[in-house]
């Protein structure tokens, strides 16, 4: 792992043993180191990951990689890619190549700033850019119990940046792919229609009867095409928690349990025989 420009007041030293639990995914497919105090994966990532239309051979960057867990859970799912992550955070960037390295899967990891990628990112352009930027702005960002984590939840670059970094790094034709918080939805589209095209966005609603409390927003480099907004993923069964059980969906529970795909919707694919080269 490569690692340059670190911020003294984020965290650099690598976790101890005893700061770290070993957490499966994918029904164990994938098991993951992650702090016992600080940012722990949950299923953002992994519906992230699982939304990815790579394919074998293919070439996958992460903005803001965290311990790894979607870069993991997709490299897992789809063998023969080659993943790259950029982390701002030393102890992170270190746990995330730990957890690609333990779980046999080929990346990289690079502990940079997206302001100042190291020339190892600048200098190539792949197939597919994933992102979970922080969820919260600055100033509406809730207290956090470690500074690590809150670094997680609130970041000092604009969405604005993220896309525009994220759409320097694709190959014509290549994929963009964030999930964001649904209030943050205006200022993500924004950024997407000034740097991406064929947009289509997947709202996530916890339940049929509540408004998307998260999005998937996606746009092809160089690529033209109708905006599309598909009918929403539901996470949860029923109206309300009934019972001390998850209450997942079907086909969440299937994409959280294994290597299971989440394709976006069929209506995708008639948009994109529109899309012009």
């Amino acid at each position: 792992m490569s690692c340059a420009n670190t911020v003294s007041s984020l965290r650099a030293d690598p976790f101890a043993g005893d700061e770290l639990t070993r957490d499966d995914f994918l029904g164990g497919a994938v098991k993951l180191w992650q702090p016992k105090d600080g940012y722990r994966a949950g299923v953002d990532p992994v519906l992230l990951a699982a939304s990815i239309p790579a394919e074998a051979g293919e070439t996958v960057l992460e903005l803001g990689c965290g311990g790894g867990a979607a870069l993991a859970c997709l490299a897992t799912r789809v063998q023969g890619i080659t993943c790259t992550g950029v982390e701002m955070q030393p102890a992170y960037a270190d746990l995330a190549q730990r957890n690609l390295d333990e779980n046999g899967l080929a990346g990289t990891v690079y502990c940079a700033d997206l302001s100042d990628l190291p020339l190892a990112v600048k200098s190539e352009r792949y197939d597919h850019v994933i992102a979970n930027p922080p969820y919260f702005e600055d100033f509406r960002a809730v207290a956090a119990q470690s500074q690590e984590r809150a670094v997680s939840r609130s970041g000092a670059l604009p969405l604005e940046k993220w896309v525009s970094v994220a759409s320097k790094r694709l190959k014509p034709g290549g994929v963009a792919t964030f999930i964001q918080r649904a209030d943050r939805l205006p200022e993500l589209m924004s950024a997407f229609f000034a740097s991406l095209g064929a947009i289509e966005l997947w709202p996530i609603h916890p339940r049929s009867t509540r408004p998307a409390r998260l999005v998937l927003l996606r746009g092809r480099k160089e690529r033209r095409g109708a905006f599309v907004s598909h009918p929403a993923l539901v996470l949860h069964r029923g109206e309300s928690h009934q019972k001390d059980a998850d209450s997942y969906t079907d086909v969440v529970s299937k994409v959280l349990r294994s290597a299971h795909s989440l394709p976006f919707p069929v209506q995708n694919r008639r948009v994109a025989r529109r899309i012009e080269p």
